[in-house]
């Protein structure tokens, strides 16, 4: 079976997230779960990212998407929107960040 576009990203996305070791889970929604919550659910070192992928740069977050951001950003965390090489690039600077700023 074909990927969609936005597959595609996604499996981007759990490749780097894999190559870093980083835990996450794609939280589904099926009806019983909370909307507008980011496709993947990370913690790297204990700091928490969301990333919510998309097909292209033309397609954006929902309002209940970027209330869910401002969620996450205003509890400490960060969330990303991830569509293109160059914005999973980003979103891979940040975990190398978090990994960088911890001192065992």
């Amino acid at each position: 079976m074909a990927r969609t576009p936005e597959g595609k990203v996604k499996d981007k996305v759990t490749a780097m997230l894999k190559k870093h070791g980083v835990f996450y889970f794609l939280p589904g929604n099926n009806g019983f779960g909370t909307s507008g919550i980011p496709d993947y659910v990370c913690c790297v070192d204990g700091r928490f990212i969301g990333i919510e992928c998309k097909a292209d740069k033309s397609k954006s977050a929902t309002p209940l998407q970027m209330k869910a951001a401002a969620a996450i950003t205003a509890a400490g965390g960060r969330w990303f929107l991830a569509y293109d090489d160059e914005t999973i690039a980003g979103v891979e600077s940040a975990i190398l960040s978090y990994k960088k700023d911890i001192r065992r």
